[in-house]
């Protein structure tokens, strides 16, 4: 059985710290073997109620 190069990073928001509200944090995958830089991703962020960028975070 062949193992996938898939695996779990947590995204977190880049811009909910800087106004003092709580991060936003979403689970996703990445593909490790083409994939190398951290994963940037435009998510909502439910406490600032509009969409922003969210960075990979160390896992």
């Amino acid at each position: 059985m062949v193992t996938m190069a898939r695996e779990h990073v947590i995204i977190e928001c880049t811009e909910a710290r800087a106004e003092g509200k709580p991060a936003s944090r979403y689970m996703t995958t990445r593909n490790k073997k083409l994939q190398t830089e951290k994963v940037e991703k435009k998510k909502y962020n439910k406490f600032l109620r509009r969409h922003t960028l969210h960075k990979e975070i160390k896992s």
